[in-house]
């Protein structure tokens, strides 16, 4: 097996939640004992609707909020405290790239300066330098020269977002947290930004994490794929085989909302909205709007388990023949 470069165990986290103005707090669980790992020049995508977790997994990952339960590993050694001096050196090889890039950058500042700001903050190389290395960086993600003194109100959004890209990569990072990168740029430049994640990701050996509701996009950069649902993967496996295959009603769903070119597939409609995290239904988290729950989906919450060829399922049907005909029908 290729040694992990990140590995979670058990990841749990719970924000409190107050009822009304003069209501009683709850603890609302956003992540549930999730279970990761990504190796060095991998990608792992993850997806799900809004509220999954998604983002708060995220977070974990790099350290930014700590778990209430549950530990991550990064190159072998176990994630030191938030705000050390240990942590901030950690930080130099894990760099985040924020769904907005125009609130993740600095209005006052010029482009140059913001991508030669992580340099001057690690203390890299010398001051001249610094700009030689961050006028390079901004060619190598695609943006001319003449861009460098500009204010990131006075470029387009994919503009920015490369931006951000080429501030993330002036450490020389070993993992990249993507967390919904392109969600906001039309869809012409998001192709275009995510062609560019994939060739950076190949030249400099990224590993990612790739958070994304949009299942086009997840399929074109990862390697394998989990798929989060109120907290918890109900789904993980190999990108291709997920997609074809796909094993849990929710991630049915999911593939069937996507469009596929050349493609005539049946779209499974899934009733309800998702469940308050603060209410978790019993059983099954899904079994409230699964077309194919039981009453052990109600009562039994399934275990992620190991089925054929190597893909691992939440879900009591996962290798039920019936099921796998009602799916087929």
């Amino acid at each position: 097996m290729i040694p992990s470069l990140v590995e979670a165990k058990g990841l749990a986290r719970s924000y409190a939640q107050r009822r009304g103005l003069f209501g009683r707090s709850v603890a609302v669980r956003a992540v549930d004992g999730v279970s990761l790992r990504v190796s060095a020049g991998e990608t792992l995508g993850i997806v799900g609707e809004s509220g999954s977790g998604k983002s708060t997994l995220g977070r974990m990952v790099l350290g930014l909020e700590a778990p209430d339960e549950g530990a991550v590993r990064f190159d072998g050694a176990d994630m030191p405290k938030f705000g050390t001096v240990e942590w901030r050196r950690a930080r130099a090889r894990m760099q985040m790239i924020f769904q907005d890039p125009l609130g993740a950058l600095d209005r006052r500042l010029a482009i140059l300066d913001q991508v030669r700001e992580p340099l001057d903050i690690h203390r890299r190389h010398e001051p001249a330098e610094r700009t030689d290395k961050a006028l390079a960086m901004l060619a190598r993600v695609g943006l001319s020269r003449h861009l460098a003194a500009r204010y990131p109100h006075e470029l387009s959004g994919g503009q920015r977002q490369r931006v951000v890209l080429a501030r993330a990569l002036m450490t020389e990072p070993a993992l990249l947290v993507c967390d919904e990168p392109v969600s906001a740029l039309d869809v012409s430049i998001q192709a275009q930004v995510v062609n560019l994640l994939v060739d950076l990701q190949e030249e400099m050996r990224l590993a990612m994490l790739f958070i994304s509701h949009d299942l086009r996009v997840v399929r074109q950069v990862s390697r394998r794929v989990a798929v989060m649902y109120l907290g918890r993967f109900v789904e993980e496996g190999d990108a291709d085989d997920l997609f074809a295959d796909p094993r849990h009603p929710y991630t049915q769903a999911l593939v069937s909302a996507a469009p596929t070119p050349g493609a005539r597939q049946k779209r499974i409609t899934l009733t309800g909205e998702p469940p308050n995290p603060a209410e978790r239904p019993s059983g099954c988290a899904f079994h409230p709007r699964c077309p194919l729950a039981t009453s052990r989906c109600r009562a039994e919450a399934p275990a992620m388990r190991t089925v054929e060829g190597g893909r691992r399922v939440a879900c009591h049907l996962a290798e039920d023949p019936a099921h796998l005909a009602r799916k087929a029908a």
